[in-house]
């Protein structure tokens, strides 16, 4: 054999596993195989160039409905291994990890060349041999061990290998010649392109508490209640971005994507006040600022003025119209606007930081007490190669380091 456990991917999934598993009490020959020249490249490019390595959710009742896909069947691996877990591992080898507003958890240095150096460490230390530009092209299984195929042509032997190639399709497709069934792939956490001239010129603009919602027919089988988010929302010069829109994309990311990513979104700009409440504060600014121009200032603070200038015009009404002679209807369209505007999804953009991959290995042939292939013994999984996918917040590496663990730890045996 030329080791006793070959891993299949270089980034946070795989490093986790290899670490995990050359690190038991019984020390063995881990290799990572990975494709690209430089490892960990998620994680160097993540939050920002700052890493958001986990989130502090604790209860992994609560933790696993941040996961449109994958969440009942991480409920058991979380309470194993879990952000409190991380948190913990990190810190043990000089790394702490801090907590923002929202629960994200970064390092402190808020810089991702901490958790990597951290990851490139654990693994030197724990002899772990990480081979470069060591693409794999095939994989088969004999009686006691697999065989690797590089693209060079080198052959590597071992009687167990830990595939975490994420949602590459080179992954998916060993996996498939393994025996396993692939839920089809399709794209997540992607920002909207939308069919609105006027809000192009309006970029770099945001509101912090918007409602997005998808009028999208038909429902996913889970119901309308995923497909409505509220949270920051930020106008790029090609649609919509922020948390909310890439929340919703992920919730929705079959049903967009069969959908070809052409559908209706409403978006509730004020989310604070009802709209009798709306009609209230602009029934107020008749009153007291009569003789001002309705476009010259916002009456709420969380709509930037050049953004209220477009829905004040959205709404019918003339960029002369003074607030004292505003019509009912004018007022009333405005508050339709404020509250419920519809625009159109005319395709999808790519949050290239924090891009996932929905669908994958299925997860009913996978054991999830040791990530083990059912399929194929000896054969462990972990990360996105899994059709496993979480929202925005340090949930994806979650389950990246919950089920590298997991799977280094039961490989070494």
């Amino acid at each position: 054999m030329d080791a006793d456990l070959i891993v299949l991917g270089g980034g946070a999934a795989g490093f986790f596993g290899a670490i995990a598993a050359a690190q038991r009490t019984s020390p063995r020959h881990v290799v990572i195989l990975e494709r690209s020249a430089q490892t960990l490249a998620k994680v160097r490019i993540s939050g920002g160039g700052r890493c958001n390595a986990t989130h502090a959710c604790f209860e992994p009742a609560e933790l696993i409905t941040r996961y449109p896909r994958g969440g009942l069947a991480l409920r058991g691996p979380l309470t194993r291994f879990g952000p409190r877990q991380t948190v913990d591992w990190f810190a043990a080898r000089g790394v702490a990890l801090k907590k923002e507003p929202d629960g994200r958890m970064f390092p402190d240095t808020n810089d991702s060349a901490t958790i990597v150096d951290c990851l490139e460490r654990a693994a030197r230390e724990a002899d772990v041999d990480v081979r470069l530009r060591a693409a794999v092209v095939a994989m088969t299984r004999e009686a006691d061990a697999f065989t690797v195929t590089l693209q060079d042509g080198e052959t590597l032997r071992a009687p167990r290998v830990l595939l975490a190639t994420g949602g590459a399709p080179q992954g998916h497709a060993l996996a498939r010649a393994l025996g396993h069934t692939l839920v089809p792939p399709a794209p997540s956490l992607f920002t909207f392109e939308i069919a609105d001239d006027g809000l192009r010129g309006l970029s770099g603009l945001s509101v912090p508490q918007a409602r997005v919602r998808l009028l999208l027919e038909p429902l996913s089988r889970d119901g309308a209640a995923q497909f409505s988010q509220i949270g920051p929302v930020l106008i790029t010069h090609w649609g919509l971005s922020g948390p909310a829109v890439l929340r919703l994309s992920a919730w929705a990311a079959r049903e967009l994507a069969a959908a070809r990513y052409v559908a209706d979104l409403e978006i509730a700009w004020i989310t604070r006040l009802k709209p009798e409440a709306i009609l209230d504060v602009l029934a107020a600014r008749k009153r007291n600022t009569g003789g001002q121009h309705v476009g010259t200032q916002s009456p709420f603070g969380e709509i930037p003025l050049r953004l209220w200038k477009r829905l004040v015009a959205r709404s019918g009404i003339h960029e002369a119209q003074i607030w004292a002679k505003l019509p009912r209807g004018n007022a009333d369209a405005l508050v339709r606007t404020l509250t419920g505007e519809v625009l159109r999804i005319v395709g999808k953009g790519q949050f290239k930081e924090e891009f996932v991959t929905a669908g994958g290995v299925a997860l009913d042939e996978v054991d999830f007490r040791m990530m083990e292939s059912r399929v194929c013994p000896g054969l462990y999984f972990a990360g996105e190669v899994l059709d496993i996918d979480g929202i925005t917040g340090g949930f994806n590496f979650q389950a990246a380091w919950t089920t590298g663990w997991i799977a280094g730890q039961a490989a070494n045996f």
